[in-house]
C-alpha cells in the first residue's frame, strides 16, 4: 500500500519558520516528481511547489524566496523548509506524487498524503 505521511506542522508565529517532511512507503518514488499543495479555509487548493525527479523546482509566486522544497530518494522523503512565515501561510499542506510534472504541477497526483495542518499567529 503506497502511503505519503506529512509531519513538521504546527503553530509558529509569524516571520518564523517550519520544516515540513513527507515519507513515502510502499513504493520507491525516485522517478516521480513529488510536491507540495495547500488549502486554506474557504479557499481552492493551491499549488505550492514541487520537485521532479532530478531536482528541478518549481513555486508558486505567493511562496517564491521564502519557501524550498528538496528531496532525498534514499529515504524516499521530500521536505518543505518554510521562512518567513506569515499568517495568510496558515492552511493545510498536502504532499503528492506524481509519474507526470504536468499532472503534478495541476494537483492531478496520483498519490496525496493526508494533509497537515500549518497555523501562523500574526
Amino acid at each position: 500500500q503506497v502511503q505519503l505521511v506529512e509531519s513538521g506542522g504546527g503553530l509558529v508565529q509569524a516571520g518564523g519558520s517550519l520544516r515540513l517532511s513527507c515519507a513515502a512507503s510502499g513504493r520507491t518514488f525516485s522517478s516521480h516528481g513529488m510536491g507540495w499543495f495547500r488549502q486554506a479555509p474557504g479557499k481552492e487548493r493551491e499549488f505550492v511547489t514541487a520537485i521532479n525527479y532530478s531536482g528541478g523546482t518549481y513555486y508558486g509566486d505567493s511562496v517564491k524566496g521564502r519557501f524550498t522544497i528538496s528531496r532525498d530518494n534514499a529515504k524516499n522523503t521530500v521536505y518543505l523548509q518554510m521562512n518567513r512565515l506569515k499568517p495568510e501561510d496558515t492552511a493545510i499542506y498536502y504532499c503528492a506524487a506524481s509519474a507526470s510534472m504536468v499532472r503534478l504541477r495541476i494537483g492531478t497526483c496520483e498519490y496525496w498524503g493526508q494533509g497537515i495542518q500549518v497555523t501562523v499567529s500574526s
